[in-house]
């Protein structure tokens, strides 16, 4: 089998041909690169905003009055008719992915948010308010489907898996300017309370409109279409200062020739019924829809959308105070990600996520138990616990579920099926989230502290799944990642493809030389 580590000085199937003089800090083409990948990523950021600035907009007194202090069903479809506008643009997402390429896809998308965001900001009524989420979601689905992709198809090998974490990572950037702009335009003392945070998360959206058709497009894509050339000299151009010759230019490019042409080989149609299709399709989605359930079943939405709800059940009523803790909690969480984002490598996928779902419990339990001895006994330190138990939960929560669920996601899922697998997942998490803000203020109302009781259970039931089903993925290319659910022979397939594909020449010699981990290629 071919070898599997990668990074940091390990062997691997491609770490012998990295030149390590070539740094993301001071290669200028990597630099560039890079650039344009934060683009993508901040695609995540106007999720993240979304998810802050709504709870910091149900403290503030000027947009309660200007909607009619929306309450219960009312107050949940707020909330959850971003999500209602995302289920609208996934049936059509993958094709535009596939179709036009990620670029493109990415660019519609970004235009439909900068309208609905400007129709957001000028909106007299709840309608026209709840009108303008429905098309920030629309136009998220098809910028959220090809975004992650696309950073995870154009990154320098090494960094690929960290840039990719990032992504899901960087949801709280866009969730720590909605929380201090809330808490900032508070003082407002005009419909402008509400008004400047709603404009300010067009901002991502307006920078991908202006500038993403002018970055790289995915080699994968390109491959795929039939332009091959293309693709070698993007890979070229930001993996090797433009040496179509390098010898890691050449392993890459001839990886993904063998990894797509294996794929149409084993899966003629490319239809919404190749998700299942084969046995390590199904293991695939097995994995990667239960993740998106988890993502949002495990207790953290209940704080997304619905903090203040849980402060005024401990006493908390400030809503500066409020405004203020929400605050710190994104930057809380933000490190956590962040951190977490560039130990995936080290520390492997798998030990991240047992990790994760095993604190988890522990501290949402410790939640339900303070919260609890708060509304039987009104002990004020019980409820100033709970507020302590948050931040932690939320750091056992970042220290996976925040990172990986994506990039794990895009990178468990071969070519042919990653735009619709990932759209797929999405989808879920759609759903599980408009379940989530409609039911989780009704249920809370009801139940008080009672209802952490259930998230609990659920957890210990996410900690057990993890521990049987999900699959360590540390240090693959992103083609020996895909094909791990297929079986080694698989992964020897595409291997030997691509030591038989090239041969390198060493100073005008035509000795051939192979890709092997045994072998000694020249670096430029």
């Amino acid at each position: 089998m071919v070898g599997v580590t990668a990074v940091s000085g390990q062997n691997a199937s491609f770490g012998h041909l990295i030149d390590e003089r070539r740094k993301w800090y001071n290669n200028r083409r990597l630099i560039a690169l890079n650039a344009w990948i934060v683009l993508l990523l901040i695609t995540s950021s106007t999720n993240g905003y979304d998810g802050s600035m709504m709870n910091g907009l149900q403290s503030l007194p000027q947009w309660e009055s200007a909607f009619g202090y929306p309450s219960g069903g009312k107050l949940g479809l707020l909330n959850a008719i971003q999500n209602i506008g995302a289920l609208a643009g996934y049936p059509f997402a993958p094709y535009m992915s596939d179709g036009i390429g990620r670029r493109r896809t990415v660019f519609f998308g970004a235009t439909i948010m900068c309208v609905a965001t400007a129709i957001q900001t000028a909106a007299q009524s709840v309608g026209m308010f709840i009108g303008a989420r429905f098309l920030i979601g629309f136009g998220l689905t098809f910028a959220a489907n090809a975004a992650p992709m696309l950073v995870t198809e154009i990154s320098y090998p090494t960094y690929r898996a960290p840039l990719t974490s990032l992504y899901n990572a960087l949801w709280y950037s866009g969730s720590i300017i909605a929380a201090w702009t809330t808490y900032g335009t508070f003082k407002i003392n005009s419909t402008w309370a509400w008004r400047l945070p709603s404009l300010l998360q067009g901002i991502p959206s307006i920078l991908q409109f202006a500038l993403v058709l002018f970055g790289p497009e995915s080699p994968r894509w390109l491959i795929r279409k039939g332009r091959e050339a293309e693709a070698l000299k993007t890979l070229a151009y930001y993996h090797a200062d433009g040496n179509e010759q390098d010898p890691l230019v050449l392993y890459e490019f001839e990886e993904i020739k063998a990894a797509i042409e294996y794929d149409n080989t084993v899966a003629s149609n490319v239809g919404w019924k190749s998700l299942v299709a084969t046995s390590g399709n199904r293991k695939r989605m097995r994995i990667i829809v239960a993740l998106a359930f988890f993502s949002q079943w495990s207790g953290n939405g209940l704080v997304s959308y619905y903090l203040n709800k849980v402060f005024i059940l401990i006493g908390i009523t400030n809503p500066t105070t409020q405004l203020l803790i929400n605050g710190i909690l994104q930057i809380w969480n933000l490190a956590w990600a962040v951190s977490a984002a560039f130990m995936v490598n080290r520390l492997g996928r798998r030990f991240l996520f047992l990790l994760s779902a095993s604190l988890m419990t522990l501290f949402y339990m410790a939640q339900a138990i303070c919260f609890a001895e708060y509304a039987e006994h009104g002990h004020t330190s019980a409820g100033h616990a709970v507020i302590a138990f948050i931040f932690l939960f939320y750091a056992a929560y970042d220290i996976a579920f925040t990172p990986l669920i994506v990039s794990y996601t895009v990178e468990i899922l071969p070519y042919n099926i990653r735009a619709k697998g990932f759209n797929v997942f999405n989808f879920v998490i759609s759903v599980t989230l408009i379940f989530n803000q409609y039911v989780n203020p009704i249920a809370l109302a009801a139940l008080s502290w009672k209802y952490y009781i259930v998230y609990v259970c659920w957890l210990a039931v996410e900690f057990i799944f993890l521990w049987f089903f999900l699959v360590e993925t540390k240090n693959r290319t992103l083609e020996e990642t895909a094909a791990i659910f297929d079986g080694e022979d698989v992964l020897e397939q595409i291997a030997n493809k691509v030591e038989g594909a090239h041969e390198v020449y060493e100073d005008g010699s035509p000795e051939k030389k192979s890709f092997g981990a045994d072998n000694e290629v020249s670096r430029a």
